[in-house]
């Protein structure tokens, strides 16, 4: 066949080492070698002698769960053989997370992630039991992690001299030594919705990194589920 279709820019390459790698801008291919996991639903393509399963409830838990209605299903995936993993064609990124990194992220960005690296989940202080991006799972461990983001993420450094507001529905991650808060702005809230609520935002404290996604949509109400 010919065509722009069949060029090497779409063709895929052979792999040349197990473990995660971001095959294009929307999709990440994971070379299996026993197991890692991902999000159910995630998985466009595979090859090799591979076996999906259903993993309890996933990042959010049954708390998350319970409390806002959210949470993220995984699978875990084993064998021997090559998987690629997309999400509604959002642009696909990979973090290294190291022994005594944390990583904090907002469970409808996680797409997969090594079987290394564990979770929990935590909530951003004075959130009580509000919806929105406020449980969030914390990674640790060593391995590699696999995001999704509607566009191109901001990365903005924060330092304890310069604090970061950001928008609850666009907050991605972010990295430990952060602190978080909640700060309620009625000012910027009455010019952006005609005085009709509050805005509310993560404060992020400390020294470390934030990232934000151009995008303050709710989460789809199919990852609600």
């Amino acid at each position: 066949m010919k065509g722009d279709l069949f060029s090497s820019e779409h063709m895929v390459r052979p792999a040349t080492a197990p473990g995660m790698t971001v095959e294009n801008a929307k999709c990440l291919r994971y070379t299996v070698d026993g197991e890692m996991t991902a999000r159910q639903g995630a998985m466009v393509a595979f090859r090799g002698d591979l076996r999906f399963e259903r993993k309890g409830q996933g990042v959010g838990g049954m708390l998350k769960r319970a409390v806002t209605g959210e949470g993220l299903p995984l699978m875990t995936v084993r064998g021997q053989g090559e998987a690629w993993f997309a999400h509604e064609a959002q642009n696909c990124f990979v973090v290294d997370v190291d022994p005594g990194d944390e990583f904090t992220v907002n469970g409808r960005n996680v797409l997969c992630f090594d079987a290394t690296l564990s979770y929990r989940i935590s909530t951003v202080k004075g959130a009580g039991i509000t919806g929105g991006g406020l449980f969030n799972s914390v990674f640790t461990g060593h391995g590699r992690l696999g995001l999704v983001c509607e566009g191109s993420p901001l990365v903005i450094p924060v330092t304890p001299q310069s604090p970061v507001y950001v928008d609850t529905d666009a907050i991605v991650g972010w990295t430990a030594g952060l602190s978080t808060s909640l700060h309620r702005s009625q000012s910027l809230g009455s010019m952006l919705r005609g005085g009709s609520g509050e805005a509310v935002q993560v404060v992020l404290e400390g020294q470390g990194h934030v990232v934000v996604r151009p995008s303050e949509a709710p989460p789809h109400t199919a990852q609600q589920r």
